[in-house]
């Protein structure tokens, strides 16, 4: 294997439909900015700033999007950063990488993710020549967490997921995700072994891409970690369907392992996943960046536990971290 060394962060961006049911997520201040957060995201990623993106993403309650703590660390630890199109529904300004990804439609829709089986394997040939030794795996989609909870119901695994929202709204995510199964016909568990069938019928390009990445690197001698909470864990539940047995890592935060809704211990050890948990101490710090955190909004994106972790193992101090995310948010005239 001939790789330029070092760790890579690769963030998924893309957009799926299932967003826009009232209620699901807080990936935007209103329903008219979700279709551009993750194309903001990857901007914020790479630039640290929006460039095409109307404005800078944050909850209706000004929770800043989880992109501000990973472009902290990318800046203090000198990351490199791919950013790859799951099916982005508004252009980024930030360079990417385009595997076929379609965005996605509503999962209670028959076929909601058409592109995904072509975009799978896109995505697997693209990891197979990422220029690291490490690759951190990271996303980027409104919706997610219930287009999640549809694959794992789909390939027959027992779990939940956690929210961008302090309230996890589980019923309702359950609701879609059996009017989802009862559009495309499916029964719970019957698309076991079949991952890009499970995506396709319940899923979003997101996670088709990220699975596609994750096999590449990993048949290719790299060390891969998933870098979210429950939506990155059911990455690794499409990899262990695809019969990938070996170790797998999950880096994820202390506010996705505090969701009790969402149990991504339970989920991580039915897949055999190396669960690491981070906890930046944003309750130490005396900015509205962080605080919203520390009431459960947002938890995890944008590859920010995996981004953690990385700080952590380079010892950097979490007060320097927070300070750094405070300055990007300052920098940004974040305004609550």
């Amino acid at each position: 294997m001939s790789t330029d060394g070092g760790t890579r962060l690769v963030l998924v961006a893309g957009s799926t439909r299932t967003a826009e049911i009232d209620g699901i997520s807080a990936a935007g201040a209103d329903e008219s900015l979700l279709a551009h957060t993750p194309a903001a995201d990857a901007e914020i990623l790479r630039y640290g700033d929006v460039v095409r993106a109307p404005e800078v993403p944050q909850s209706p309650t000004g929770c800043l999007t989880p992109a501000v703590v990973t472009r902290a660390v990318v800046e203090l630890l000198d990351l490199d950063v791919t950013v790859v199109d799951g099916g982005l529904a508004e252009p980024s300004g930030a360079p990417t990488v385009t595997v076929g990804a379609r965005p996605g439609r509503d999962v209670r829709e028959q076929d909601p993710v058409p592109s995904a089986p072509g975009a799978f394997e896109a995505a697997r040939q693209f990891g197979r020549s990422l220029p690291a030794d490490e690759v951190v795996i990271g996303e980027t989609i409104p919706g997610g967490t219930t287009t999640a909870l549809g694959v794992l119901r789909a390939l027959g695994e027992r779990g939940g997921v956690s929210s961008s929202l302090p309230e996890n709204p589980v019923d309702q995510k359950e609701s879609v995700v059996e009017e989802g199964l009862t559009a495309s016909a499916m029964e719970p568990g019957e698309a076991a072994d079949q991952p890009k069938r499970a995506v396709r019928r319940m899923g979003d390009p997101v996670l088709a891409v990220a699975a596609g990445v994750a096999i590449g690197a990993i048949e290719t001698g790299r060390a891969v970690t998933l870098a979210g909470g429950t939506q990155l864990a059911t990455v690794g539940a499409l990899l262990r369907h695809a019969g990938i047995e070996g170790p797998l890592s999950l880096a994820t935060t202390s506010f996705v392992d505090d969701d009790p809704s969402a149990d991504v211990r339970g989920l991580a050890a039915d897949l055999d996943l190396d669960l690491t948990v981070t906890d930046p101490a944003f309750d130490r710090a005396d900015h509205v960046a962080m605080e919203r955190f520390v009431v459960g909004e947002a938890k995890e994106g944008v590859g920010m536990g995996g981004a953690l972790a990385l700080a952590d193992r380079a010892e950097l101090d979490p007060a320097v971290v927070r300070d750094r995310v405070a300055a990007i948010a300052d920098d940004l005239a974040f305004e609550p």
